[in-house]
């Protein structure tokens, strides 16, 4: 079934034999000079934290309290856009592809696993090559002051999502005492994460809690068990530091009024808000104000309403549907669902092509 998948969309499972080859040039190990011209961050307690069964680790975290009470938090992005040249075979044939994909029971990757499992990912104990940004957030969770730069990390811990939740959910003992060093941090990125939350929640971001499936197959590659796909805490936690960097690099980009890719959500169309307005009234709800200048804090309103009542996943599926979808731009318009005036994807560029693009911007305008 997932071969045919793979045939149907015609997904290419080889890497053309002159991009293998290309990786001989692409030394395992880092050399004194690339360390050269970055910032060394290999002291600092740095961790990742990702799925069970993640290989391709790029991002990275640490946080700090300040003494003025404010948070420093720290997002450390593998720098693929050091070994993955503009015009090279490697960066032609990762444009074509232009992201991994997840099928239930394998990866298609971007770039070869030598790279993104091998010499770019963020493995524990390891030197690595990172893009870091630096962002300083106070207890409202606006970012006050944020730093852009080249950097080396050395992970401290290769955390999973379960372990650091049970951690923060359930006090678990053994975990504690295992990462006795890290326990305290966990904690404040916690605190920081749920003000980040607050902080979306009331310009209107839009979040659809739709339940997801994990598929756990067995040897015969049959389907064993559907389990539901929890978004714990340490879910939420990573996907709020990755929200906050995608916003404060698009906004940096923004105001320096350089050429850029944004990760644009426009306004739904009049027309499907009306239509959207007509099915709801069935239910018995509305939506308020201008449909055509709809606000995202209006569909916000009404997810709330009807969370838990048995039309739940019927008005949120029609919703969804009735929203534009997302798209790259070069013209900054604002995120609509998430209710952010500038956003871009930098977090991923191990498996997002335009992550790796704006990762050349950066460096370009650093350099200049």
């Amino acid at each position: 079934d997932i071969m045919s998948i793979i045939k149907a969309y015609d997904l290419p499972m080889e890497f053309p034999e002159s991009v293998m080859k290309s990786l001989n040039d692409i030394p395992d190990e880092l050399s004194p000079k690339d360390y050269a011209g970055r910032v060394d961050l290999r002291d600092l307690q740095t961790v990742t934290i990702d799925g069970e069964d993640a290989k391709d680790l790029d991002d990275a975290v640490s946080i700090e309290v300040l003494e003025n009470g404010n948070y420093k938090l720290g997002v450390h992005i593998a720098d693929v856009s050091h070994y993955v040249r503009e015009h090279s075979k490697l960066d032609k044939e990762a444009i074509k592809r232009a992201t991994s994909v997840y099928l239930v029971d394998k990866v298609i990757p971007m770039l070869p696993k030598q790279l993104s499992n091998g010499v770019c990912s963020l493995n524990p104990f390891e030197d690595k090559l990172t893009l870091s940004v630096f962002m300083e957030i106070n207890a409202d969770g606006k970012v006050i002051k944020y730093d852009i730069a080249e950097s080396i990390i050395n992970s401290k811990a290769r955390m999973t999502y379960t372990e650091v939740s049970d951690i923060l959910e359930k006090d678990d003992e053994k975990l504690k005492s295992t990462f006795s060093n890290l326990v305290e941090e966990f904690h404040n990125a916690e605190d920081l994460a749920r003000i980040l939350m607050k902080r979306r929640e009331r310009r209107g971001s839009i979040d659809f809690d739709f339940p997801e499936s994990k598929i756990i197959l067995n040897s015969e590659g049959k389907v064993a068990d559907i389990k539901s796909y929890e978004r714990r805490i340490s879910n939420r936690m990573i996907e709020e530091f990755m929200l906050v960097t995608n916003e404060t690099v698009a906004e940096h980009f923004f105001w320096l009024q350089t050429p850029f890719v944004y990760r644009i959500h426009e306004i739904p169309a009049a027309e499907k808000m009306e239509n959207l307005s007509k099915f709801i009234a069935t239910f018995g709800y509305s939506l308020k104000g201008d449909l055509e200048q709809i606000h995202p804090k209006e569909i916000q309103r009404v997810l709330k309403l009807i969370k838990g009542t048995p039309e739940e996943e019927s008005i949120s599926t029609i919703m969804l549907r009735s929203m534009r979808q997302a798209r790259y731009a070069p013209q900054c318009v604002g995120h609509f669902g998430l209710a952010a005036q500038y956003y871009c994807h930098f977090t991923s560029p191990i498996r997002r092509y335009p992550d790796l693009q704006i990762h050349r911007i950066i460096k370009e305008q650093t350099e200049n």
